[in-house]
């Protein structure tokens, strides 16, 4: 039926695709570059740019894609200068307006961000963090562009800077053990799986309802087999530690420790905005969250879990269960005003990346 050169048989399919989560990336190439734009504008002292130095912002070649960018978009920024002033960007009078409104709600959800951010120090082996890594996803999480001045003094009951190995680290000060509960707890927990008594049901997705098991969702076109879904559900009654234990206490070969590393990737998932991040910023994390060396055949494995993207411009890591088709399932405010902000565009090849939360 196939042929094949030199006699063999096809390769098994090992990876199945799920164009709506590839959506999701290609859906924000756009939005991306005019809240990036936005963020430098607003990150300069007279909240203004001059052309010519935007190149110094974002490079050569990206400095074109911005200048296509402010050109068709006048609704959000505009440009000013003339009669020997150099021309310079600025965000209109009602993006301006908005984007103050995104910092009013910024200031609201401080409470929830710098929780979140205790959180990630808990995960990590020794609650410290390079600040140069959490920098490379502050945006993910919510944080302020400068958090490490404007957050961190705030509560110096929870947060120190110190150097360690040579490196400017955040460390958590106190820990707590209220916030050592994953997302994946807190909804079972609200479910009632964790507190119920009736005798757990196996569905032949598999999908276990049991306070050890994670939602499972397979591609449309993926078809397990039964001895494929008995390990799967020996695999969800398997218990594990949790991901707020120190790393240091467990051997990775063993398989409820293999688990665990499962369970602390979607915690981290779990932990930003749009439950998403690239495989670079994953990869940052490596050794404080004592990662596995072999992270992309863990994350391949966990196909049901996890989907890993090459669509926009890197690749990404998409906590499935947090999306329904292409659509973020529950939406934070902040993503709630960006949504807003991107709106004044007015363009349907924009707009089609907005979607109200359910």
């Amino acid at each position: 039926m196939f042929k094949t050169s030199g006699g063999r048989r096809p390769k098994k399919k090992m990876y199945y695709r799920v164009n709506d989560l590839d959506r999701v990336m290609e859906l924000q190439k756009k939005p991306s570059l005019i809240l990036r734009l936005k963020s430098i504008i607003q990150s300069q002292r007279k909240q203004c740019v001059l052309l010519r130095d935007l190149e110094k912002e974002v490079g050569f070649v990206q400095k074109w894609n911005f200048m296509g960018i402010i050109e068709k978009y006048p609704t959000i920024f505009c440009v000013t200068g003339g009669n020997g002033t150099p021309p310079m960007v600025m965000l209109t009078e009602k993006a301006d307006k908005i984007a103050l409104e995104e910092d009013e709600a910024r200031v609201q959800m401080e409470p929830i961000l710098v929780k979140n951010l205790r959180k990630l120090l808990m995960l990590s082996v020794d609650c410290t963090l390079p600040l140069e890594t959490i920098q490379l996803i502050e945006n993910d999480l919510g944080l302020p562009n400068d958090f490490r001045q404007s957050l961190i003094p705030k509560y110096p009951q929870f947060f120190s800077v110190k150097d360690v190995n040579g490196r400017t680290s955040l460390q958590l000060e106190n820990w707590d053990s209220f916030l050592a509960v994953t997302a994946r707890e807190e909804r079972l927990a609200c479910e009632g799986v964790l507190t119920s008594k009736e005798k757990v049901r196996v569905l032949i997705d598999g999908n276990y309802f049991g306070p050890f098991a994670f939602q499972m969702h397979y591609p449309a076109g993926f078809r397990p087999n039964m001895n494929y879904l008995k390990e799967v559900q020996k695999w969800q009654k398997m218990e594990f530690p949790s991901p707020y234990l120190n790393a240091k206490r467990f051997e990775l070969a063993d398989p409820k420790a293999q688990k665990r590393v499962v369970a602390v990737l979607h915690e981290l998932l779990s932990l930003t905005m749009e439950k998403r991040l690239t495989s670079a910023q994953i990869d940052a994390f490596h050794s404080e969250l004592r990662l596995p060396a072999r992270l992309l055949l863990c994350l391949i494995k966990q196909h049901s879990i996890f989907y890993i993207t090459n669509k926009g411009v890197r690749s990404t890591v998409i906590l499935k269960e947090a999306y329904d088709g292409s659509n973020l399932i529950c939406k934070c405010p902040l993503l709630l005003f960006r949504d807003k902000f991107i709106a004044l565009t007015g363009r349907r090849d924009i707009d089609s990346c907005i979607s109200a939360p359910t």
